[in-house]
Order: structure tokens, then C-alpha cells, then sequence
């Protein structure tokens, strides 16, 4: 559980943990509660280094490529 939070930090990582403490702050300065549910997707997403499923956010070879 260590190495999964503490290791492998790209910059969408970085970028979705930064957006979901932004849409915290939204929350609480404009007091519209319903910005935390946004929050905590990206938080849970940066936290847990999830995204799409898998395979889904890669683009796959060519299967008709010479050998």
C-alpha cells in the first residue's frame, strides 16, 4: 500500500490530485457542497493511480503489421 501511494508520480497524477484539491477549495469558497463529489473522483483517481480500464487508455498495435 506504501508503494502504491508513494511511488509512480506522473504529471496526470500530479495534474488530477491538483484539480481535486482545486475543486475542494470551490467547494468551500462558493459553499456549492456538490463540487466535492468532482473532488473526490480526481482524489481518488490521483490517490490510487486509476484511470480507464485496462487497455482502454492505450492505443493498440496494428494486428496486420508484417513480420
Amino acid at each position: 500500500m506504501k508503494d502504491l501511494l508513494f511511488t509512480n508520480w506522473h504529471i496526470m497524477r500530479i495534474f488530477r490530485f491538483a484539480f481535486a484539491v482545486f475543486l475542494f477549495a470551490q467547494a468551500y469558497y462558493t459553499n456549492e457542497w456538490f463540487f466535492i463529489a468532482f473532488g473526490l473522483f480526481f482524489f481518488i483517481q490521483a490517490i490510487f493511480n486509476t484511470s480507464c480500464g485496462p487497455k482502454s487508455c492505450s492505443i493498440l498495435p496494428n494486428k496486420y503489421t508484417k513480420k
